[in-house]
């Protein structure tokens, strides 16, 4: 859900309390539509993230430092310029609007002292940061909004800032619950009742609604025409009810999981009553952290994809290609099977060449081949004598024998390089840094997939920074490491592994090499359970149950000469079966 103006009031006065006073030590641009400040006072550093990422415009702190572009984007050196090392006077927000402003405390050029505001909306696909002087105008915008985009409100350097429209609804705080009672009694009966709320209410989502009507009338989408006075009194009661304790600061951070699955669905300040057993509501410790846990995970994936939308567009296209190829190939492969037919014609012809002569277009001959001894028609060429006409039909015989030959080499190759086009493809979806995607390029110019021209493009002519595998650490204290790529995968296997540790793989679906160290100690069996479910975790089944994990010795492993990145054969090896758990996994990993 977005953060709704409601919610984002007790984000803002936990922002507040932690912040106020707070110096700004650095400012970041990791992305597009965020700016990371990091501060540092009383209650020692912290991180505080300003998104406006469509359909996920929040501001929360965060624990992990983000990866930052190599040269920082303008906006983020102008923020740099006005903002670093300023104090934060308040953090606050406009009565029920869904943004706040950062009050800073900072010095001009000359050093006289002065204020500046960073101003958040966080109102969806319009979601913008802008930094205004003391006299409310603006200095520069994330997103600058001229007059081709909006022709009622611009958001350019050198103008005023002006508020965003005004909604047609009712601010809550200014509101009785009798006058909400009244107001629905006079209003259309054929509507739900959480959609006139939606309508009335400013600052409400539309769970918030839906809350006030179960509350009310224990129907989350109760009509307004089916409603009794005594519902309509208990709505104005809810109403006060929810005034109050917001009121009183009573509001909590509470996140909504799917029952049946964990799966995060939404986040409130209130617990919730509306869904009954479908969802399980549990407190967070702060609304920063409930942000993080919705959002981050989400959030993280999105960036990736965006940033690797190049590579992936590449590597499909070239998948999509090579398939095209090979279902080619197949279909001339198959056409060789008939070849001995041509060899037959090129006997029957040299058999009867003594009734044949130059200029014939065909000839009917006995097929002696065939048991009961049947006059076959065959069809020749006026331009060759009987003798060349037969050696057409076996040259064209042994062009297909040459071909099946040469075409089974190239469908196996085409296969292998199929499959690993595929792994490719999940080992982007495991990306998680730029350094990540990094390595990929470099394995996909080392394969031929990228040109050194798009490369260069890039500005990938040095190597690298390697990039870090997955680590993770079982529940009895054995290391396990899970290759992000094909490159890390060989290094893992081949030779950072060592003889006696134990390698995972998903049989025959496309996934990470996954080591268990056993450091000369036995593995225990809930080692190996967890090992085997980081395997399945980390393939192409992730979101299957009972996935087929292979596991053998890494002395067992071999890599064919010539092969692929990441492509390694074994014979000897025993398949545990296991349903992957990302909450389970994801509490084992180390950062």
């Amino acid at each position: 859900m977005p953060l709704d103006a409601i919610c984002l009031g007790a984000v803002t006065n936990e922002l507040n309390q932690a912040l106020a006073g707070c110096r700004v030590e650095k400012v970041y641009q990791p992305d597009r539509d965020e700016i990371v400040l990091q501060t540092r006072g009383q209650g020692g550093a912290k991180r505080l993230l300003l998104s406006i990422a469509a359909g996920a415009a929040r501001v929360h702190f965060i624990d992990a430092a983000r990866e930052n572009p190599a040269a920082p984007p303008m906006f983020c050196m102008l923020l740099r310029k006005h903002v670093q090392g300023a104090k934060i006077a308040a953090v606050t927000q406009p009565a029920v609007e869904r943004m706040l402003t950062i009050e800073l405390d900072t010095t001009d050029e000359m050093g006289v002292p002065c204020q500046k505001k960073l101003v958040c909306e966080l109102m969806g696909k319009h979601s913008n940061v802008i930094l205004c002087d003391g006299d409310g105008r603006i200095l520069d915008a994330l997103r600058r909004v001229d007059g081709d985009l909006s022709g009622k409100r611009q958001v350019l350097p050198g103008l005023f800032y002006r508020m965003p429209p005004a909604q047609d609804k009712h601010d809550p705080f200014q509101l009785s619950g009798a006058g909400l009672a009244a107001a629905v009694r006079q209003a259309d009966g054929g509507q739900p009742l959480d959609r006139f709320l939606l309508g009335q209410l400013l600052g409400f989502s539309p769970l918030l609604c839906r809350e006030l009507s179960y509350r009310a009338t224990g129907d989350a989408a109760a009509r307004i025409d089916a409603m009794s006075d005594v519902q309509c009194e208990k709505l104005g009661q809810v109403f006060d009810d929810l005034m109050d304790f917001l009121r009183e600061g009573r509001a909590r951070p509470f996140l909504l999981s799917k029952a049946e699955d964990g799966a995060v669905f939404d986040f409130t300040f209130l617990p919730v009553t509306q869904y009954e057993g479908v969802m399980t509501v549990s407190p967070a410790d702060s609304f920063s952290a409930l942000l993080a846990a919705f959002y981050e995970k989400k959030g993280r994936a999105e960036r990736m994809a965006r940033r690797s939308a190049d590579l992936h567009k590449t590597v499909v296209n070239a998948r999509d290609r090579l398939a095209r190829k090979l279902a080619a190939q197949q279909k001339e492969l198959d056409a060789t099977h008939n070849r001995e037919q041509f060899k037959r014609m090129g006997d029957l012809i040299t058999a009867n060449l003594y009734q044949l002569e130059k200029g014939m277009n065909k000839a009917t001959v006995v097929d002696y081949y065939a048991e009961d001894c049947p006059e076959v028609e065959i069809t020749l060429d006026v331009r060759l004598t009987p003798q060349q006409n037969a050696q057409r039909y076996f040259k064209q015989y042994n062009k297909a024998k040459t071909a099946e030959v040469m075409l089974t080499g190239q469908i196996e190759r085409g296969r292998a390089d199929l499959e690993y086009l595929e792994s490719v493809l999940v080992a982007l979806g495991e990306a998680e840094t730029e350094r990540d995607l990094s390595q990929l390029r470099e394995e996909l110019t080392q394969t031929g997939v990228l040109s050194n021209k798009q490369t260069r493009n890039k500005k990938l002519r040095t190597k690298p920074v390697q990039a870090k595998p997955f680590h993770y650490r079982t529940s009895d204290g054995f290391e396990v490491f899970a290759g992000k790529n094909n490159l890390q995968n060989d290094l893992l296997t081949l030779k950072t592994a060592f003889k006696s540790d134990i390698w995972f793989h998903t049989q025959k679906i496309h996934g990470s090499h996954v080591i268990l160290v056993t450091d000369g100690r036995e593995p225990t069996d809930q080692a190996m359970t967890e090992a085997a479910m980081i395997a399945a975790y980390h393939s192409k089944a992730r979101q299957s149950s009972r996935v087929p994990v292979d596991y053998t010795p890494v002395r067992q492993v071999k890599k064919p000469a010539g092969a692929k990145p990441g492509m390694v054969i074994y014979h000897v090896y025993q398949t545990a079966y296991v349903t992957p758990d990302e909450t389970a996994v994801e509490a084992l990993r180390v950062e």
